[in-house]
């Protein structure tokens, strides 16, 4: 129990990273890293429920990865080069796929506020002192019209604004492919 055992353990100095990521692109970005140098810190428990720092946004889902390498790896620079390309390529995508449903949740809102004030002015007519139900009836059709097809204007920009980025978002995941293989070369 008491013997040291010396010689087969050279000491590696580490650096270490923490990267925020969500939990769909845990699997991506860790294989990813690796190709950088970067391993999982095996001494932190990694819980896909972690708490994430206020300052960053949408924590719902957020999981942080702990990674380190080795501090004296070979061709640091140029791996540090191709990571943050691999970094802004990762933003990027992340980008392309919000923007599949941001312009539709903002035509979708658009549409149902223009909606909610012709029910306003529907509403308005009725309570007139001498209520005007047949302008009230007029407003009341383009109000409720205005509630439901949000739903399948959001839909049909999403699909929309899908076919358009899709191509992208594959350009960008084969630039990362391009950039990990570089990286994964300059490692082995």
């Amino acid at each position: 129990m008491s013997e040291i055992i010396k010689g087969s353990n050279a000491f590696v100095g580490y650096e270490y990273k923490e990267v925020i990521t969500n939990k769909e692109k845990v699997s991506f970005q860790i294989d990813g890293y690796k190709n950088f140098g970067w391993e999982v810190d095996d001494n932190i428990k990694h819980n896909m429920s972690v708490n994430v720092p206020r300052n960053i946004p949408s924590s719902y889902g957020t999981v942080v990865l702990w990674l380190k390498r080795d501090r004296k790896i070979m061709n640091k620079m140029e791996l540090t080069r191709l990571q943050r390309n691999f970094e802004f390529c990762i933003k990027e995508i992340i980008q392309l796929e919000s923007s599949k449903t941001s312009t539709a949740t903002m035509y979708a809102i658009i549409v149902g506020i223009i909606g909610t004030a012709f029910m306003a002015g529907s509403v308005f007519a009725v309570t007139a002192a001498p209520p005007m139900i047949v302008l009230s009836i007029i407003l009341a059709i383009p109000a409720f019209a205005g509630w439901i097809s949000p739903y399948y204007i959001y839909n049909m920009v999403v699909r929309k604004r899908a076919e358009k980025v899709s191509p992208l978002i594959e350009e960008k995941r084969d630039e990362v492919y391009e950039i990990c293989e570089k990286g994964s070369k300059l490692l082995y």
